[in-house]
This record gives structure tokens, C-alpha cells and sequence, in this order.
């Protein structure tokens, strides 16, 4: 290892740097003309002559970098030649460096490379061992959960990017793969926020896809041949996934493969393939394409999969065709839109649930508004804007600033922006006390947000006590500045502060910036900031209040621009993105907002912005009563693709994602609202995923303050908020009358055989019972966390309680409540007459695991997934004492600590209810991951086989009738007859969770919303 001064560590395998072939013609121009000065950076030299194998040169030149919280790379031009895969440590980011950007190669045949999938470069989630793996060498590190199959060769202790892989990327450098390597691909990069791929071409030839699994952002990726250019799944944390101003040609098959990537493109072209979008068997995906343009595209610019169901939601807008006679081709139906002409444009196309109104449930359309085209427009203008060539960039350390995380570098700083426009950040923590204040014009470039940060000290005079916003970063009024690549960080005890105040244009740019003090925060000594005490309940530090700030990025007073790949989790501030008093355009990609404690995004008095891919994420600790969007006295908004999300951690209702307040105007496309998630891990039972449902997603995608109204709808591809009266509802089935309500979250309920309901209150930890005689009543009020419930044959509960590692089942007689029995799992055994009691809901849709069999050339869909999990028997039970009733011990994955700080999910305690029957009869129950009823033959073991789709609804939960109807709770209570045909819905005040009939006659229809309980006679 040898030290070049004011560069960073050169890695040399030989002593003369070998002559470098001339790029090819089709290459794209390099971003990095010149490499940037970084003391920190790896530089990594002495290779690519596009002869030998640099492997082990590369990977060494990644490990040096892959220190806590990541490093930086600088690859010069070149032709590196790989024999197996590369591993990208988390963190680390990687950029090409010369006139022309440097190639990866895969000679023809590499072996390895011929079956299944095999990926070049590999980004990861973790660093076994602290050690690279070599040639024939085993890294000494335990197995992960799910070790990904496609590194060549195969590691078991090498995990795959995931949820928590941040600021992970590579930047201007190509891919070229030669014959012979069918199953090769370039990059697997399943990674999290901020972190992305840019300036890449793919040169695949007879190659299975260039990039193999996905995450956050991708910009200016050109691929050209292969079977595809895109093949994935569902992202690592299932965020969306957004590709700006790309291009694909020649794939075989189709341009993109994929499904719930959460796919948004933007300035994309798809020309000379038979597919440009396919949308696998089986699933759906939430598509947007904005200004996407086919051009001979032969059999169909998106095959579309999964019809008439809530999660296939599509939608274009602007896009344009040529020679592409299909638009749209339905896989299932067979059904096709065509273009009106030879070349044409399609001002919009929609499919999936469309709303015709607030307050309405929706129904599934097609709609297309297209029209001939002369010619073909000129491609537009790149979503994302060029930066300034770093021969013009100047460095702040050659003007007197520190960056040392310990000198106050703010006059160093204010002077440089005075005198430059173009300002390079090189890795390091520079401290501020006052705000700086950029030039219309001003250009401010760092390369990774988490090691290149601006650093405000806590309780900074300039920014104490009460008074208006101050930033710590202030743009000028109008003008077209860029800030790219840094992390702001405002601290905890700083009242007035706000991260950015962007009074900036049109033109301007605020790009790959991470608002830092909230999840994914890396100190200058590279260890992970963590925000919480003990219990989630606020700082360690009492001084450091949540919401205690201003918004981390406020923009306002005409201000506008484009705003990508930005994270803002700061907990301390107001909220993440903060938009008042501007009708400038603003265009918004792959946003993550995150972590606050009243809303994520607010907007108040803003026209002409536009939202693709927002996502937003609510913790259980801060975000118990959060609103994802707060929209306010705006109109002429679009939001596309937006996912509004509350961790499956989360322990409090809340009504809705969206609020809207004196708001018009506005188009949702494709929303998606859930509280669904999983994790990978290894116990002592063994390693494995495990996917999880909460009981607290939000109640209701939107409500609109003004007009009164709710969206109960979580999952739809179109609504459009306007000023007309809504429709005139359809009328229910039947009357609903409330019976009690005061309560916290109510579920878990049972009905003995005389048809009294008991059910939780978890957060009190009270079982509480109804009948018409006694009313509503407190049956047991001990500590014993009560989850579900069922009723044996002798009227005593089985009560399911999250206590304990593997939670615990007791017995317990409402006559005598203190005389608690527990009950140990013993093994399955055949018990005549005895129910058997599931879980009435589940959530199944394969994370974490990829579900692509090379060999078949299929991917498993969710439906095969249900079955066969389904089909899988417990090998212990829970007996009540009376042996009437059996609950199967379905498996406790636990998160966090062993005691009550700790969580614990399992099938069992995430349902709102439980359903059962006896071995052979036929029940129904909701597979959510798929918005799916079903009904399958209960076993022995809690198994359920012989499953058939019965209704296209499927959420909380179904209940079966006395009269052979289904009703199935999802949004509102949806009625089918025993053939699954429709029949109508009951609407209810509150959003029905679990469905139960009881009551004397059995007839009653009781219904268990959260804060009330309901009863209908249907």
C-alpha cells in the first residue's frame, strides 16, 4: 500500500500503467473527466489493461474503502477484465475517473457465468468478518438468513443489500459482457436509500439482463443487447424504484422484466424490442412512466399481469410511440389497447382501481387519451441536469476550510461562496454556526452524503431560542444553484434551525442530499447515530426534543426546481420537506421522507409540483400519530407512485396517510398504503424470513378535511380531487348500529356457544365481552398482554399473549378470571372433533428471497408462495384444556431485546382474528399480500390446502354466515354469495377489521373497528 499525497491509497498490482484501448463509439461521455481530490478516497491504480484478471486488485481497492459508515473509490479509465464477483460493501460508492469512463469485462465463457444468474458486481448488506472472499476461500463469518444464489462463486455468509444499505453506488464506469456467459449480469444492487447507480452503459450482448434486482435510483443508464436490461423484483425495502433519463436497445425479450418494483421511469427510451415493459405472471407492479418514448416496439410497449387486482396499478403520462402498433397487451385476458397510428402520443393512460370520487370505492378501467402523431417530438430536456466538469469544480480546502469536524469553517466557507460558483466538497465533517448563503448561481458538490457533511453544533447561539426559520443552508431568490452529494445535519438543540431554505428557480437542483439526525446517521468517527432512549420514546438526551426544529428542507417564496434521491429521517425537525407560497414548477424523485412526528411533507399555497415516487415511513416511536402528506390551500399537484408506510413495530391507530385542507386539483396515481414488511435472520430455531402484517397501517389512504370525506381505498391506480359533488353513494346492505366505543384498538375477538363476543384492548391489556343481555362488560383486567382469543367447547377462552420469547397460550373462565392456566405446545396430534383455530389473515409475498428459477424460467408467484407455506404443518399445538380447540404454535420471530423492549411477530398474534374449523372442512381467510380471499381444506398442523381464489377483495378479515355468505372486511364489508359473486357491501363508520357472527340467534353480524365495536342483521 503506497500513499499518493492529497489523493488517497493507490493500490498497485503492477509497476507501469499499460497502454489503454480507445473507448468504443457507442460509449457514453465521462462524467469524471478528471478524477476529484479526496485525501480519503482509494484510488485504485496499477490495472485494467483489459488482459489481466483484476479481480483481486478491485476487491482489495473496495475493502480499503469499506471501513464503518463506507468509502469512497476512484476507478481510472481502463478495461478490467473480472473472472468472479465483485462485492460492493455497504457504504462504499465507487466512481469511474479519466476521459473515458473505465469498462468491466466479462471475457467470453467465464466460468460460472453459464447457469443460473451470475452478477459482476454484487452490492451487499454486510461485511463478513472484515474480510474479502478469494479464489476457493471460505470467509470465516456465519451464514446470513438468505445468502443471495448469484455470486460467482457462492457464499453462504454474504448477505444481500437490504432495507438497511444506505449511500451505496457506481458511478461512471461500463459493462461489457461477452459470449458465452448466458446467465451473466452486471450489478445486483437490491440497496436502500441514497444510494444509486449513474452513467452507466451495459454492453450485454447474449447476456441474461445488466442489472438484476434493484433499488432506490438509477440515472443515465443506457443497455444495449441481452435478453433483458432490467430484471427484478420487488425492492429490498419495497420502495419504489426510479429511472431517469435512460435508454434500452436490442434486449431479446423484453426491455424490462419485473414485478412490484414500484417502477417509475422519467425521460426514458425503449426502442427495437419485442416487449418494453412485461409485468410477470401473477403479480402486479405500481408502473409510472412519465415522457417514456417506444419506438418499434413489436408485440407491446407493457404487458400487464394480474388484472383486476389492487396491486396492478398502471400508469403513463406524455409518452409517445412509434411503430409500436400495441400500447398496452393484457396478459390474462388477452385484451389489448392499440395505438391510434403509426406514431402517436398518449397524453395519459390508466389501468387499475379507479376512484370516481372521494368517499367512493372504486372499480377497475382502462383508459387511454392518445392521438396520431406526425413525427416523433425531440426527446426532452434530462430530468436531472448536467453538473459543471470537475475541471471547473474548486476545491474549499485550497480556500482556508478545514473540514476537520473541530475548526468553525463558516467564514472559510461564506468567502468561498462569495468568490466561486463551483465548490468541491471533499470527504469530511465541516462545522458551521451561522447560515451560509449561496449565489444564484452557485453550485456546491460533495460525493457521499454520510461522509461529507455540514455540520451545525447543538445550541448554537445563532440559531436558540424562539424566532423564524433559520437555514443552515440559504439559497437566493430565483437563479439556478445545485447542491448535490452532501449531508446536513442541523443537530438536536438548535430551535430556529432548518437544513435547507431554497428560494431558488425552475432550473435549480437540490440532488443526493441526506438530511442528517434521524435513522442512517454516521458520526465523523464513523459509528451509527441512534435517536432513540430505551423505549422509542424520545432522545437519550432530554435536551434533544423531536419536532423541536424547523422543517429540514423549506422551500418557499417562489421557489421551485427539482428535488432527487433525497432522504430526510431528521426526527428532530418539523418536517422532512416543507413547501409554502410557490406556483414555480417542482418535480420530486425518489423522495424518502421519514421519522417525524407530526407529517412528513407539507404543502401549503403550492401549484404545478409534481411528486413521482414519494415514500414516507413512520417509526412506532415518533410516528404513532404522523400524517404522510398535509396538504394545504394548493392545487395543480400530481403524486405518482407514492407509498405511505407505517413499520409493522407500529403500536397506535392513526386515520389517514393524507390529509387534504381546502385542496383542489390534485391527481393521485398509483398509492400505495400498507404497513407490511419483513426481516431475515438466523435463532436458534434456525435462519429464515419472516413477513409480517401490522395491525396499524393507516385506517384510510386520504381524508379531506374540508369536504368531510375519506378514502378507504389503500390501494388504487387513479383518483382526481376536484370541485364537483361527489356521487351519490351506493346504498348498503344493511343498517350498522354502534354498540360501545372509547376504546384504544379493539380485536382478537371469539363468540362462545351462546353467542356472546369477547374481545382485546390490548393497549390496557383488557378482554372485554358483549351480549344484548349484559352489554358490554370487563371480563379480565390483568397484565398479561392479551393478543387473539378463541372459545372452547366449555366456554373458557384460549387466550393468545405476546409474553414471552415464544409468546404464551392460557386458559382462562370468564366466571373466574384470575384463575389463569398456561398452557404448554405439545406435539400435533389427530384430535377428533376438536377446531382448529388460524389466523383469519396473512401476509406472504416472498421478500428477501429471490424468487426467480432460472432453470424453469418463472417466478414464483404469490399465490404458489400462500400454497405452499400453507401446506406446511406445525409440529406443535396449543390444547385447550377441554381438548375442543386447538391453535397450532406457529413460529415467534423476535426483534430487538429478549424483555418487554423487545418485539414479537408470528401469523398468530398479527391477525386481527382468528378463524377455525374442523380437520377437512373448508374455511375462508385473506392472503393481504395478494388483496385476495381465499378458501382452502383445513389439516391437521394448522395446514390449509386445496386453496381456490374466492373473492378479488382480501384484507383484515373474513366471517362466513349463517346463510352461506361470505363477508370479507377491506376498507368496508364486502358481501359474496357462497359462488364468490358479488353482492353487495355494508358500510360501516369506521374501517372494519374484524367480522364475527354471534348474538343469540347467531345471526349477528359483529363488526371490530378500533376505537368502536358495530353489529349489523344482514
Amino acid at each position: 500500500m503506497a500513499r499518493q499525497m492529497g489523493w488517497g491509497t493507490t493500490w498497485a498490482v503492477a509497476v507501469l500503467m499499460p497502454v489503454l484501448p480507445a473507448a468504443p463509439a457507442w460509449a457514453g461521455p465521462s462524467a469524471f473527466a478528471t478524477m476529484p481530490s479526496d485525501p480519503s478516497a482509494i484510488i485504485a491504480r496499477g490495472m485494467g489493461d483489459g488482459v489481466a484478471d483484476d479481480t483481486a486488485a478491485l476487491q482489495a481497492a473496495i475493502d480499503a474503502a469499506g471501513k464503518p459508515g463506507g468509502g469512497i473509490v476512484f476507478l481510472p479509465a481502463g478495461r478490467y477484465r473480472l473472472s468472479r464477483t465483485v462485492y460492493m460493501w455497504p457504504g462504499v460508492r465507487l466512481f469511474g475517473v479519466g476521459k473515458t469512463r473505465p469498462t468491466f469485462v466479462l471475457a467470453p465463457a467465464t466460468p460460472g457465468f453459464q447457469r443460473g444468474v451470475g452478477s459482476m458486481i454484487f452490492f451487499t448488506g454486510n461485511r463478513p468478518g472484515g474480510a474479502a472472499p478469494g479464489p476457493g476461500g471460505v470467509v470465516a463469518a456465519p451464514r446470513v438468513a438468505v445468502p443471495p444464489p448469484t455470486s460467482v462463486p457462492f457464499y453462504a455468509n454474504i448477505a444481500d443489500a437490504n432495507s438497511g444499505t444506505f449511500y451505496s453506488a457506481m458511478s461512471n464506469v461500463d459493462f461489457e459482457i461477452g459470449a458465452g456467459n448466458p446467465a451473466a449480469t452486471a450489478v445486483r444492487s437490491h440497496t436502500a436509500q441514497h444510494a444509486y447507480l449513474s452513467h452507466i452503459d451495459f454492453r450485454l450482448g447474449s447476456a441474461l439482463a445488466g442489472i438484476y434486482q434493484v433499488g432506490n435510483l438509477g440515472m443515465d443508464l443506457h443497455f444495449q443487447g441481452g435478453r433483458y436490461g432490467i430484471l427484478t423484483e420487488k425492492p429490498s425495502p419495497a420502495w419504489p424504484y426510479t429511472l431517469l433519463d435512460s435508454s434500452f436497445e436490442g434486449q431479446r425479450d423484453a426491455a424490462i422484466r419485473e414485478h412490484e418494483a414500484g417502477l417509475t421511469l422519467v425521460n426514458t427510451v425503449i426502442r427495437n424490442v419485442p416487449v418494453g415493459i412485461e409485468i410477470d405472471r401473477g403479480y402486479g407492479d405500481w408502473l409510472w412512466g412519465s415522457r417514456v418514448r417506444f419506438e418499434n416496439v413489436s408485440r407491446a410497449g407493457v404487458v400487464i399481469s394480474n388484472e383486476g387486482n389492487a396491486y396492478t396499478q398502471i400508469g403513463f403520462e406524455e409518452a409517445t410511440a412509434s411503430a409500436t402498433p400495441v400500447f398496452a397487451r393484457f396478459r390474462d385476458s388477452g385484451k389489448t389497447v392499440a395505438g391510434p397510428g403509426p406514431r402517436y402520443g398518449v397524453k395519459e393512460f390508466t389501468y387499475g382501481l379507479t376512484l370516481p370520487s372521494l368517499g367512493a370505492t372504486g372499480t377497475y378501467q382502462t383508459r387511454m387519451a392518445a392521438a396520431p402523431l406526425r413525427a416523433l417530438p425531440h426527446r426532452p430536456a434530462a430530468a436531472i441536469r448536467a453538473f459543471p466538469a470537475v475541471s471547473r469544480w474548486t476545491d474549499v480546502r485550497t480556500l482556508g476550510v478545514k473540514g476537520d469536524n473541530v475548526a468553525d469553517d463558516t467564514a472559510a466557507l461564506q468567502r468561498a461562496i462569495d468568490t466561486h460558483r463551483v465548490l468541491y466538497f471533499p470527504s469530511g465533517f465541516y462545522r458551521v454556526s451561522d447560515t451560509l448563503k449561496l449565489r444564484p448561481d452557485s453550485v456546491l458538490i460533495g460525493l457521499h452524503p454520510s461522509l461529507t457533511q455540514i455540520v451545525l453544533a447543538d445550541d448554537s447561539a445563532a440559531f436558540r431560542g424562539v424566532g423564524a426559520p433559520k437555514g443552515l443552508i440559504e439559497s437566493a431568490q430565483g437563479g439556478d444553484a445545485i447542491v448535490t452529494g452532501l449531508g446536513i445535519a442541523t443537530g438536536g438543540v438548535n430551535p430556529r434551525a432548518a437544513g435547507i431554505v431554497w428560494r431558488a428557480g425552475a432550473a435549480s437542483l437540490i440532488d443526493d442530499v441526506k438530511f442528517q439526525g434521524g435513522h442512517g446517521t454516521n458520526l465523523a468517527d464513523g459509528s451509527r447515530f441512534d435517536p432513540y432512549n430505551a423505549n422509542h420514546t424520545g432522545d437519550a438526551d432530554p435536551r434533544k426534543r423531536w419536532d423541536g426544529q424547523y422543517s429540514s428542507l423549506w422551500v418557499t417564496d417562489g421557489g421551485g426546481g427539482t428535488f432527487n434521491g433525497l432522504w430526510t429521517p431528521n426526527t428532530y425537525a418539523q418536517a422532512g420537506l416543507y413547501v409554502s407560497n410557490t406556483s414555480t414548477s417542482g418535480h420530486v424523485y425518489q423522495m424518502s421522507a421519514e421519522h417525524h412526528v407530526r407529517a412528513e411533507i407539507v404543502l401549503d399555497g403550492v401549484r404545478n409540483w409534481e411528486f413521482l415516487a414519494p415514500q414516507t415511513e413512520e417509526e412506532a416511536g415518533e410516528g404513532r400519530t404522523t400524517v404522510a402528506l398535509e396538504i394545504r390551500n394548493s392545487r395543480d399537484l400530481l403524486f405518482a407512485n407514492f407509498h405511505g408506510y407505517r413499520v409493522t413495530r407500529s403500536l397506535q391507530p392513526a386515520p389517514a396517510a393524507v390529509t387534504l385542507t381546502n385542496s383542489s386539483g390534485i391527481r393521485f396515481r398509483n398509492v400505495h398504503v400498507n404497513a407490511e414488511s419483513g426481516f431475515a435472520t438466523c435463532d436458534a430455531n434456525g435462519c429464515g424470513t419472516y413477513l409480517r402484517a401490522s395491525k396499524f397501517p393507516y385506517e384510510n389512504a386520504i381524508r379531506d378535511v374540508t369536504r368531510g370525506l375519506d378514502v378507504r381505498e389503500r390501494e388504487f391506480a387513479v383518483l382526481d380531487v376536484t370541485d364537483a359533488p361527489a356521487g351519490a353513494a351506493t346504498a348498503s346492505l344493511s343498517a350498522v348500529r354502534k354498540l360501545a366505543d372509547g376504546f384504544y384498538s379493539i380485536g382478537g375477538g371469539a363468540v362462545d356457544a351462546a353467542g356472546k363476543l369477547y374481545f382485546v384492548d390490548r393497549q390496557f391489556q383488557r378482554i372485554h365481552g358483549w351480549s344484548d343481555k349484559e352489554r358490554l362488560s370487563v371480563v379480565a383486567d390483568a397484565p398479561l398482554d392479551p393478543v387473539n382469543l378463541a372459545v372452547d367447547a366449555s366456554g373458557k377462552l384460549l387466550v393468545l399473549s405476546s409474553d414471552g420469547p415464544e409468546a404464551t397460550v392460557y386458559s382462562l373462565d370468564p366466571k373466574d378470571p384470575l384463575a389463569v392456566r398456561v398452557i404448554a405446545p405439545t406435539p400435533v396430534a389427530e384430535r377428533r372433533g376438536a377446531r382448529i383455530a388460524v389466523p383469519g389473515s396473512f401476509w406472504n409475498n416472498g421478500e428477501f428471497r429471490d424468487q426467480y428459477d432460472p432453470a424453469a424460467d418463472h417466478f414464483t408467484t404469490l399465490a404458489e408462495m400462500f400454497a405452499r407455506d400453507m401446506g406446511v404443518a406445525k409440529s406443535r399445538e396449543y390444547v385447550s384444556p377441554d381438548g375442543s380447540v386447538v391453535l397450532p404454535a406457529f413460529r415467534v420471530w423476535q426483534q430487538g431485546p429478549s424483555d418487554h423492549l423487545g418485539w414479537r411477530f408470528s401469523d398468530t398474534l398479527d391477525t386481527y382474528g382468528f378463524v377455525s374449523g374442523k380437520v377437512g372442512e373448508r374455511i375462508h381467510l385473506a392472503n393481504a399480500s395478494e388483496a385476495r380471499t381465499y378458501s382452502g381444506l383445513l389439516g391437521a398442523g394448522g395446514t390449509v390446502t386445496d386453496l381456490k381464489p374466492f373473492a378479488p377483495r382480501g384484507g383484515e378479515s373474513v366471517a362466513v354466515g349463517p346463510d352461506g355468505r361470505v363477508y370479507v372486511a377491506n376498507g368496508q364489508v364486502f358481501v359474496y354469495g357462497a359462488d364468490g359473486s358479488e353482492q353487495g357491501r355494508i358500510d360501516v363508520p369506521e374501517r372494519p377489521l374484524q367480522l364475527l357472527f354471534g348474538g343469540a340467534d347467531g345471526r349477528t353480524l359483529f363488526i371490530l373497528a378500533h376505537h368502536a365495536l358495530y353489529a349489523a342483521q344482514p
